[in-house]
């Protein structure tokens, strides 16, 4: 299992990197053909990440696509795919699983500005979160946690086949936008890789929205994560105190998400 950094910057597209997309993908085999292939899962469609998602995919082959909440820069780059799906190349394909909140689907016909009913059905098969759902895509099963925003949001644990041994099974968690809550907690527990938003510091007094890097870290530390790479970060902020903040909690291997950037899951622990 891989993950590779599409989008990273927190709230807003930014001058290094689109908006919040991560696509995780494991091999497995397809039921309906007896052969293997790849299996390829977005976590969010932020601004300008459905045109970067096509430097690491053919969009026709996404499988799956986890919203982790409603907000523009985590969902709004899904009416490209739907586009794509209805318009473009990907017009006839299967639709795309789409896993998020309660409302996912009239969140994204208020983005489309549709004022005509649209079930996305040629496109889209919705599928509504609730905290602990299990879904599975391929190889890969994948388990919402309840997370603790401005709005409802989940974050999701993956776990699949490492890519060196596929008789070992690997693990991520990826936390969506929150605070500090236990079903995060709970849902990072133990995994190779936490992939976390920092979206404030700690000058940044409001509580129930983001982690700052001292609750990051200490998040990490707490669920006994194998690495820690941090995500969502504004781009105003200046990362050395991001950093200076996360390795007050946390001790462990620590990388800043990048744009392209590919990390196979679990190879620090084999």
């Amino acid at each position: 299992m891989r993950l590779t950094i599409i989008g990273c910057t927190g709230s807003m597209s930014g001058p290094a990197s689109p908006a919040s997309c991560y696509l995780v993908q494991a091999t497995g085999v397809d039921p309906a053909t007896g052969a293997r292939r790849v299996y390829s899962v977005a976590l969010d469609l932020g601004p300008g990440s459905f045109g970067a998602l096509w430097r690491h995919l053919d969009p026709r082959d996404l499988d799956a696509v986890h919203v982790s909440h409603g907000h523009a820069d985590h969902i709004g780059d899904i009416i490209s795919l739907q586009v794509h799906r209805r318009w473009g190349p990907g017009r006839g394909a299967a639709p795309v699983l789409v896993a998020g909140p309660a409302g996912t689907a009239e969140r994204v016909r208020q983005i489309d500005g549709t004022t005509e009913p649209d079930g996305y059905e040629d496109e889209f098969s919705f599928l509504t979160l609730v905290d602990s759902t299990v879904y599975e895509v391929g190889p890969m099963r994948l388990t919402a946690a309840a997370g603790r925003h401005s709005v409802e949001s989940y974050g999701v644990r993956i776990e699949g086949p490492d890519e060196a041994d596929p008789s070992r099974t690997v693990s991520m968690f990826y936390t969506g936008d929150t605070d500090e809550a236990e079903s995060i907690v709970r849902g990072a527990r133990g995994v190779d890789l936490l992939l976390s938003e920092v979206g404030f510091t700690c000058a940044d007094a409001a509580e129930g929205i983001h982690m700052n890097g001292v609750r990051a870290g200490s998040l990490a530390a707490r669920a006994g994560a194998g690495r820690l790479v941090a995500t969502h970060i504004q781009p105003w902020t200046d990362r050395a105190v991001v950093e200076a903040e996360l390795r007050s909690a946390w001790s462990g291997p620590l990388d800043f998400a990048q744009s392209g950037q590919v990390y196979e899951v679990g190879a620090g622990r084999r």
